[in-house]
């Protein structure tokens, strides 16, 4: 055709763009519900590369009650179960006061997360094509047109899953403030020949993997047998007036290939020559830039995971915010995409997960000059302080929800004490026998829980909002609880509201607001 690309045009209800962790979630959460969707990737085949190897509690539950952790515990990397940490200092989270059945973050490598996720999307129907880069995306006020390749999509919306630096975001003119990297490591999934005595024998606590010399700092994670992620870099000192030139640097270099040198070089300088590099199966830069988009929504395009937000990578936070974001906007999507949903339901993603993703980035960048690798008098100062506040319960609770996403809670204080809040994982007796509370989350439905048999059988229920009558030896806080599908508490009753026409009524206007 002399060059000319003929274009074979598609329709679908839900274009994902990027088939990592996020978009692969949400292309789950969408076939569940019935959605057809389409997820474009532009890699031709998954990278093979730890990345963000951490599983946070209750992104952890939030998978469990879709069927999905059971077989990504068969893929753990061997270790004893730790506490997560806050900023590497040497004392381990305690989620225990959150109750929780997964109190510790779990080691899975990041392309094991993918492979997994992709096997139940495409179990599901849902089609996944790779070497399929986006060039153009034209929205308007019906839907999305998305060009790919030698293909021409149609779709009502479309979500950019794709990355920090999101083709997507890019090619609709969207401004990505924050602040840009000021430092740039090294992320490398290595094998090594011989070992000395300082390097790590098994995974433990991030404190205990940690180790600086002279100007180089690394953490080397032992991943089994001989294979390990040694994550590097060179502590310079911080001149504040020279932050312009260093972000300039870190940006610059960020794409520049990682050479078996340098990696040799700070193996040697951090675990002696006695420890050989065997191999590089892979590696890549990355820098601490923090940026967040100002709107998660631009008409009929949504943005999630990283494509939405990036900052210092402390504490698995971003592999789990994005999955979080999947859970959130999934059933609100596909009830937007089926007219199931009130007008302004999907615009509560944009008002529930914005607060969010912007915590996350307050929290590190505090914890980015907590873990300053070249620390000055004064942050080990404040180290030193920040260790002994970590020792006291109040404190370490707090931060263990707020770095295992258990304290989450949606919509601000107010009516029940319960709205907005996680449901707890309780055991239950229904009347098929017993159950727990997580189980009953398997179709992405959302749950009516009656636990006082004051709701009339007869009640009629909006589509893929489930009855379920069941006791409970726990006390739960209410009588009747209304939970999403994604598993927070959208309302809750003592008994006295569980009449038919009042009860319809709470449950409507539950649905309408949800945040």
């Amino acid at each position: 055709m002399n060059g000319v690309t003929v274009l074979t045009e598609s329709e679908t209800e839900v274009v994902v763009v990027g088939a990592g962790p996020t978009g692969l979630t949400l292309a789950y959460e969408l076939a569940l519900a019935g959605v057809e969707t389409l997820v474009l990737e532009k890699l031709p085949r998954r990278v093979e590369q730890v990345k963000g190897g951490g599983i946070q509690p209750r992104t952890a539950e939030l998978l469990e009650s879709r069927g999905l952790l059971e077989p990504l515990l068969e893929r753990v990397t061997p270790g004893e179960p730790v506490g997560g940490h806050f900023a590497g200092l040497p004392v381990p989270l305690d989620c225990a006061p959150w109750h929780t059945r997964h109190p510790f973050p779990i080691a899975i490598p990041q392309w094991e997360i993918e492979e997994v996720l992709e096997e139940r999307v495409a179990a599901a129907g849902t089609r996944v094509l790779r070497g399929a880069t986006v060039s153009e995306v034209e929205p308007d006020d019906e839907g999305v047109s998305v060009t790919a390749g030698g293909l021409r999509v149609r779709a009502r919306y479309l979500v950019a899953c794709d990355g920090g630096h999101s083709t997507v975001r890019k090619l609709l003119g969207l401004p990505f403030p924050g602040r840009p990297g000021t430092h740039q490591a090294v992320l490398a999934d290595i094998r090594l020949s011989t070992v000395s005595s300082l390097v790590p024998r098994q995974l433990g606590h991030m404190s205990t993997l940690m180790r600086r010399s002279g100007d180089h700092w690394a953490m080397l994670a032992p991943l089994g047998g001989d294979r390990y992620r040694f994550t590097f870099g060179h502590a310079d000192p911080a001149d504040p007036s020279d932050q312009a030139d260093q972000s300039d640097q870190a940006d610059s270099t960020r794409d520049s290939p990682v050479t078996h040198e340098e990696i040799t070089n700070a193996l040697h300088a951090l675990y002696g020559p006695e420890t050989t590099l065997g191999g590089v199966d892979n590696s890549s830069r990355f820098t601490d830039a923090t940026r967040q988009l100002e709107h998660y929504r631009a008409g009929r395009v949504l943005f999630a995971g990283d494509a939405a937000h990036i900052h210092p990578p402390l504490g698995g936070q971003g592999l789990n915010l994005g999955l979080q974001d999947a859970f959130n906007l999934g059933w609100k999507l596909a009830a937007a995409v089926q007219g199931r949903a009130p007008g302004d339901l999907l615009d509560s993603y944009h008002s529930e997960r914005h607060p969010v993703g912007a915590q996350v980035l307050h929290h590190t960048s505090a914890q980015r000059v907590l873990a300053d690798p070249n620390p000055g008098e004064d942050v080990a100062a404040l180290r030193d302080i920040f260790t002994d506040l970590l020792r006291l319960p109040d404190a370490n609770r707090h931060l263990a929800g707020l770095m295992s996403g258990l304290s989450l809670r949606y919509g601000s204080p107010g009516g029940h004490p319960l709205t907005g809040r996680r449901a707890p994982d309780a055991d239950l007796v229904t009347d098929a026998g017993p159950a727990r509370l997580s189980t009953l989350f398997a179709t992405g439905h959302a749950v009516l829980l009656d636990l006082g048999g004051t709701v009339p059988a007869d009640l009629d229920l909006p589509p893929r909002v489930d009855l379920v009558r069941a006791t409970c030896t726990d006390d739960l806080g209410a009588a009747t609880l209304l939970i999403r599908p994604d598993g927070y508490i959208c309302w809750a009753g003592d008994g006295s509201t569980a009449a038919g026409p009042t009860l319809v009524a709470a449950i409507a206007d539950s649905l309408a607001k949800m945040s």
